[in-house]
């Protein structure tokens, strides 16, 4: 059965500079059990939300299939993390998701392409083991609420 594993919703960019000085520190609570998503802006209280330069990449969404074990949200940086949705295979369709609080429609706009950061935080050669399965760039089209546990899954193409 799908699932949302993880939830991140950040205030701040950890990664800035140079990958070599390695991240900045993490701020508490940023991974949640539930994100509040508005239509056209992303997730309140996350560092691209209303963001002008943003709004079509707002939301990033990856599959913990694509990860090696035990990475989760805080190293790679994206919003999501799914279990049992190949979400790479979605650009260009929309994803809605329903984890209890009714149906997100998510639109997929593009790959969400891995970074020279991610032999940083995962190890060597995790930038170029995340090529074309690094997630996906969206843009919420619904208000609503995703949490953490089991979600029903469609896909319109």
């Amino acid at each position: 059965m799908p699932e949302i594993v993880q939830l991140l919703a950040s205030p701040v960019h950890r990664y800035v500079g140079r990958p070599a000085d390695g991240p900045a520190p993490a701020p508490p609570g940023e991974l949640v059990d539930e994100v509040h998503l508005r239509a056209g802006l992303g997730i309140v209280g996350d560092r691209y939300f209303g963001k002008p330069a943003h709004r079509n990449a707002s939301v990033t969404v990856i599959a913990r299939e694509s990860l090696p074990p035990g990475v989760d949200l805080v190293q790679v940086r994206r919003n999501i993390l799914t279990a049992g949705i190949g979400v790479d295979d979605l650009v260009g369709s929309v994803l809605t998701l329903d984890s209890g609080d009714g149906p997100v429609r998510l639109q997929v706009n593009r790959p969400a392409n891995p970074c020279a950061w991610m032999d940083v935080t995962i190890g060597p050669g995790a930038f170029r083991a995340l090529r074309r399965k690094g997630g996906v760039r969206c843009t919420p089209l619904d208000d609503g609420v995703l949490r953490v546990g089991p979600v029903s899954v469609a896909v319109e193409t």
